[in-house]
C-alpha cells in the first residue's frame, strides 16, 4: 500500500464525495465515477485537487455493466493503476413483493449486484497484476442483513453484493488483496432527499438509538480508515455504520420472547 490510488463510484455526491475527499485528505489520488451528475462531479474533483492529489472525473452507467467496467479500466490506466476501490454507487427502490415486475427487479439486480461485480473484477485483476496488494470496499446497506417491507428487489440485491464480498475476500486473500463491506443505516445525503446544506443533527429519528441519520463522512471515515495499512487484517467482513438501528431488531426480539 505504498501507492496510493483510489477510484471511487457513485462519487458526484452523498457517501461517494465525502468518500473520494475523504481518501484525498489521507494523500490518495482519486478517481471519481460519476452518471449523470457531471458538475457535481466536477466540483467534487476540485475539492480532491486542493487537498494537493491528482483527480480523474469519469462516466460510468451502472445500467450497462459492462461498460461500467470498462470506463472503471480507462480510469486505472489513466490514473497510473489502483489501490483502493469503492463500490458505492446504486440505486434504491420500494414495491411490494407481489407487485414487484421482472423489469424493476432485474434493473436493481444490474444496477447494485452485477454492476458491481464487474468493475471490482476489473480492479481486482488490475491489483492482482501490480503486484502491490489493494483494498475493495463494497458500500451495501443495513438491509443487506435484515429486510424491509417493499423492499424484495434492493434487499435480494444488498445481500447478494454482502455474501459477494466474503467470497472475493476469501480468494483475494492470497494476492494481499482485501475486501470488505460498509453497510449504512439512514445516511442524510441529496439521494435520500437531505440537502448537503442541511446537518443530520437536525433531523430527528426516535426509532435509531443514537436519534438521527448518519452523516456521509461518517460512512466515509469507516471507508478510508479500511484503505489504510492498519486495516490490513480485516477482510470479508460487513462493517454497518447505522447509529445503533439493528440493535432495534434484537430489542424487539427480546421483546416478543418475554411475552411467551
Amino acid at each position: 500500500m505504498n501507492e496510493r490510488i483510489a477510484i471511487v463510484t457513485g462519487a458526484s455526491s452523498g457517501i461517494g464525495k465525502a468518500t473520494a475527499i475523504a481518501l484525498a485528505q489521507k494523500g490518495f489520488d482519486v478517481g471519481i465515477g460519476f452518471n449523470s451528475n457531471a458538475e457535481g462531479a466536477r466540483q467534487v474533483a476540485a475539492e480532491v485537487e486542493a487537498h494537493g492529489v491528482r483527480a480523474l472525473a469519469f462516466r460510468m452507467d451502472l445500467t450497462d455493466p459492462r461498460a461500467a467496467a470498462e470506463a472503471v479500466e480507462r480510469a486505472a490506466s489513466e490514473l497510473g493503476g489502483v489501490d483502493v476501490f469503492v463500490n458505492n454507487a446504486g440505486v434504491n427502490r420500494r414495491a411490494s413483493f407481489l407487485e414487484e415486475t421482472p423489469e424493476d427487479w432485474q434493473r436493481i439486480l444490474t444496477i447494485n449486484t452485477t454492476g458491481p461485480f464487474l468493475c471490482a473484477q476489473v480492479a481486482a485483476r488490475r491489483m492482482v497484476a501490480q503486484g502491490r496488494g489493494g483494498r475493495i470496499v463494497n458500500v451495501t446497506s443495513v438491509h443487506e442483513l435484515v429486510p424491509i417491507r417493499g423492499g424484495s428487489s434492493y434487499c435480494a440485491s444488498k445481500g447478494g453484493l454482502g455474501l459477494l464480498t466474503k467470497v472475493m475476500a476469501l480468494e483475494l486473500a492470497p494476492y494481499g488483496i482485501t475486501v470488505n463491506a460498509v453497510s449504512p443505516g439512514e445516511t442524510a445525503t441529496p439521494m435520500n432527499g437531505v440537502p448537503e446544506s442541511r446537518d443530520a443533527a437536525e433531523l430527528s429519528r426516535p426509532a435509531i438509538p443514537i436519534g438521527r441519520p448518519g452523516r456521509a463522512r461518517e460512512v466515509a471515515a469507516l471507508i478510508a480508515h479500511l484503505a489504510e495499512p492498519d486495516a490490513a487484517y480485516i477482510t470479508g467482513v460487513t462493517l454497518p455504520v447505522d447509529g445503533g438501528l439493528l440493535l432495534m431488531s434484537a430489542i424487539a426480539n427480546q421483546e416478543y420472547a418475554g411475552r411467551q
